[in-house]
């Protein structure tokens, strides 16, 4: 059993996705074919990192989403180590 941790970042992740902030950017930016991380994913996941609380420079980006469900907010396939 793995327990990852949540916190208040699933009501965020939510709200995201029914604003549809990331479809927008990917259609106004453009998504590559082969990337892992779509630009609006990457978006998302600033505004995540950014309302988590903390103040880490963001060198230490990919370390904020560690023991978190990163796959729950930001989607299947998706690790901490990709961003």
């Amino acid at each position: 059993m793995k327990v990852e941790n949540l916190d208040h970042l699933g009501l965020i992740a939510g709200l995201i996705d029914e604003i549809g902030i990331v479809q927008k950017i990917n259609e106004l930016v453009g998504e590559q074919p082969g990337e892992i991380v779509s630009p609006g994913l990457v978006v998302k996941a600033m505004i995540i990192n950014g309302l988590g609380m903390v103040s880490a420079p963001l060198y230490l980006f990919s370390k904020f989403f560690e023991g978190k469900a990163v796959e729950h907010l930001l989607g299947t396939g998706i690790q901490a180590s990709h961003l």
